[in-house]
């Protein structure tokens, strides 16, 4: 995964210690004890287990109605026919300007609670009242739960049961078909045609860039990121949108000198000449340097796929559903199409 934001963000470990009875009680004696008592609507058809990406059986007595994600998970576990079941997300859910954040999809984020926006942010406070029966997230490295944060884990972990879902070194139908098994086994219903039809549009995609690559041969594609001060060229071996790509035989760069986990290799600006490219897919998040930004850095405008105008929004953190994924591999399509070769 391109994580441009700082390489610690992946190395994140050791997220399963369980806190201490005091912590546990200290924060569910906010929540009122009326409530904790209360069990969740729509709470029945028995036992639930679901066998995570951590290789943990998690289970419970019944299958849960109250389900706290992060965002771009929760996202996807709608796009998968979930509803009311999320109560509550963490991660970008809301811009600056009040709007909705891409990464929540067709999730309404006026109906959960957002317990943190960014990364960092976690409270643990309103987790807790929301009496939570499930946390999901992503997982990129063994054991890391991504955006759960490492001060407040011991405090967090203890009051839900949680799935951990593997999205690094996995080509993207991986998470996507996971993603899938878990929303169906929380209630979803896989044969509704809205995910039907998601489905059927996501093939069609990916045959798309198929066909894309096969029309127009020889296109170097360069997925990046940008900060102040490095410039972060992502590994097709370890990204795993990239490495689907890779698979439908589009032409990644391969970085060769990866900083920890693999993920990217940082550059200096002076050095973002390194690898060629005829067209270049950006990190499109917030967090990282946009076109506008990027206009100041000098070497970014002379970069042959920059000059030709041959440069793409990238989605680095996908949306790993049906629904999700398909306009990303349509836009793919397309730019590949569409470029020349430069490099």
């Amino acid at each position: 995964m391109p994580e441009s934001l700082s390489a610690r963000r992946l190395s994140r470990r050791g997220l399963l210690a369980a806190g201490g009875a005091a912590t546990l009680a200290a924060l569910l004696a906010g929540c009122g004890k009326d409530d904790d008592a209360k069990p969740a609507a729509g709470n029945t058809g028995g036992p639930w287990s679901f066998t995570d990406d951590r290789n943990k059986k998690v289970e419970a007595a019944a299958r849960p109605a109250r389900v706290v994600a992060f965002t771009g998970v929760a996202a996807a576990l709608v796009d998968f026919g979930l509803d009311k079941q999320i109560v509550g997300v963490f991660g970008e859910t809301k811009r600056a300007d009040g709007t909705t954040d891409p990464q929540a999809g067709d999730l309404n984020v006026e109906s959960v609670e957002i317990l943190g926006n960014v990364w960092g942010e976690f409270s643990v406070e309103k987790y807790a009242g929301l009496r939570p029966e499930l946390l999901v997230t992503h997982m990129y490295d063994p054991d890391a739960l991504w955006y759960v944060p490492d001060e407040s884990k011991d405090k967090i972990l203890p009051l839900a049961p949680s799935v951990a879902i593997t999205t690094a070194r996995v080509p993207m139908t991986k998470p996507i078909e996971r993603y899938a098994a878990l929303a169906e086994s929380l209630g979803a219903d896989l044969s509704a045609k809205k995910v039907t039809d998601a489905k059927t549009r996501f093939d069609a995609a990916a045959e798309s860039v198929r066909q894309a690559v096969k029309a127009n041969p020889g296109i170097k594609v360069m997925a990046c990121s940008g900060s102040p001060d490095l410039f972060y060229v992502s590994n097709p071996k370890v990204s795993t949108d990239l490495m689907y790509f890779a698979e439908l035989g589009v032409d990644i760069v391969v970085p060769n000198k990866l900083e920890s986990g693999d993920y990217f290799e940082a550059l200096s600006w002076e050095n973002t000449g390194k690898f060629p490219a005829d067209l270049i897919l950006l990190d499109n998040r917030s967090t990282a340097l946009q076109p506008k930004d990027l206009a100041a850095k000098p070497t970014w405008g002379q970069l042959p796929a920059v000059k030709a105008n041959q440069v793409t929004p990238w989605d680095a953190v996908p949306r790993f559903s049906y629904a999700g994924a398909a306009p990303l591999l349509e836009n793919l399509a397309t730019a590949i199409k569409n470029a020349k070769k430069v490099s």
